[in-house]
């Protein structure tokens, strides 16, 4: 059934509604179903023309949210429903919580509202995580750069609660060899990275704040990056931690440079042996970058770097000696009989892993040392042989 009514004080206000889809939208359209102008914003949108389907399973979320909101309680049916009815607060239910539409599929879905939507949605992270830390991951902002890579952790950040605000960052699109790691279809084709990837976490949930930077970063963008003074308008709403998964030389220098000079923390997944790099510039704002791999080399100084010392500063930043032996095979024939770095979807859903076990823990004010750490799964799962020791957790 269709709005008309809600009793959420807290969903947000019914918006104008679009006359057409835009190609590359991104953001949901959120319609507060309490709101006076929610109906006829409601019923604009379905006459639109716009919306190619409805799913409206808001009993059962509200019955979710009785069950978690009181565990302990034995619920037989009769008792359910007047819970869910007291919820409601005697409104149709179709004026609870907030309808969601999203441009890129059409779907027009209705949920919660934000704060019970997160807590059902995070139920069952207790109490690996609890509903404090939760509420503390939340109000935080990561940013993205490089969205290969970087689409793994962004999406299990999502999943997991870990931040409420993100900025993303690449200047790419999905081509056909991105899909052997990238979790999209044939569908998604030419979708620029950033968008695929707002897209995807907006449909785990609606409720985040999310700014793309189609472009990348660039020496004119990156402090309005790290600062918000630029994409969001919100000068001040500077970042907590950086995710850094770009193949770009220069960017990966700049990158730490703003954000040692700004003292955030930037976590790495190399996509290779498991390897994840920690670099906690939040404690340690003199740290040099890249554990000094590089040097005293600055970002502006690997501009002018020709292709065999760029090639050789990156070996040393990555430490070619403890790199996997098919890795290490394919440095050789890159651009000859291979195109690129050789990457696997089970490395890429480690590393998401790896960055957001490591990004709670870091936000949340855990022990998590500088260094680089190993879970080779090569080492760990049948032992085999010449693999990397776990895990190396001080820089070398």
């Amino acid at each position: 059934m269709i709005p008309s009514d809600t009793s959420a004080a807290t969903a947000p206000a019914a918006p104008s509604v679009p006359s057409s889809a835009r190609a590359d939208a991104f953001r949901p359209l959120l319609l507060g179903a309490a709101e006076p102008a929610a109906e006829a914003a409601l019923a604009a949108l379905l006459g639109s023309g716009l919306v190619r389907g409805v799913h409206d399973r808001i009993d059962e979320q509200v019955a979710e949210l009785v069950r978690c909101s009181a565990p302990g309680e034995r619920w037989d049916r009769g008792r359910l429903e007047r819970a869910v009815a007291e919820v409601y607060g005697g409104a149709p239910s179709r004026r609870y919580g907030t309808w969601v539409w999203y441009p890129w599929t059409g779907r027009l879905v209705h949920l919660l509202p934000a704060e019970e939507f997160r807590r059902v949605r995070t139920d069952r992270n207790r109490d690996k995580i609890t509903r404090a830390g939760q509420r503390r991951l939340l109000g935080c902002r990561i940013g993205v750069i490089g969205l290969s890579v970087g689409n793994s952790a962004a999406l299990t950040c999502a999943m997991e609660g870990v931040g409420g605000s993100f900025r993303l960052a690449d200047f790419d699109r999905v081509g056909l060899s991105n899909l052997n790691r990238l979790r999209a279809g044939v569908h998604d084709l030419g979708v620029e990275k950033t968008v695929l990837c707002a897209r995807q976490m907006y449909e785990i949930d609606p409720y985040l704040d999310i700014e793309i930077h189609r472009a990348g970063v660039t020496e004119e963008t990156i402090g309005d990056f790290f600062d918000g003074s630029g994409a969001s308008g919100v000068p001040g709403a500077g970042l907590d931690l950086l995710v850094e998964e770009c193949d770009t030389l220069w960017v990966k220098a700049a990158a730490r440079e703003h954000a040692r000079a700004r003292r955030v923390s930037v976590l790495m997944d190399a996509n290779d042996r498991g390897l994840l790099d920690v670099e906690r510039f939040d404690l340690e704002p003199d740290r040099p970058l890249f554990h000094g791999r590089a040097g005293a080399m600055t970002a502006r100084e690997v501009l002018d770097l020709d292709d065999r010392a760029a090639r050789e500063l990156l070996l040393r930043i990555v430490d070619e000696s403890r790199l996997s032996p098919a890795m290490t095979d394919a440095l050789g024939r890159i651009g000859r009989t291979l195109s690129s770095w050789p990457q696997l979807a089970s490395g890429v859903a480690l590393g998401g892993a790896l960055v957001a076990d490591a990004a709670r823990r870091v936000l949340l004010g855990g022990p998590v040392p500088s260094g680089r750490y190993y879970v080779d799964l090569e080492a760990l799962v049948g032992g085999a042989a010449g693999a990397v020791p776990n895990p190396q957790g001080a820089a070398s």
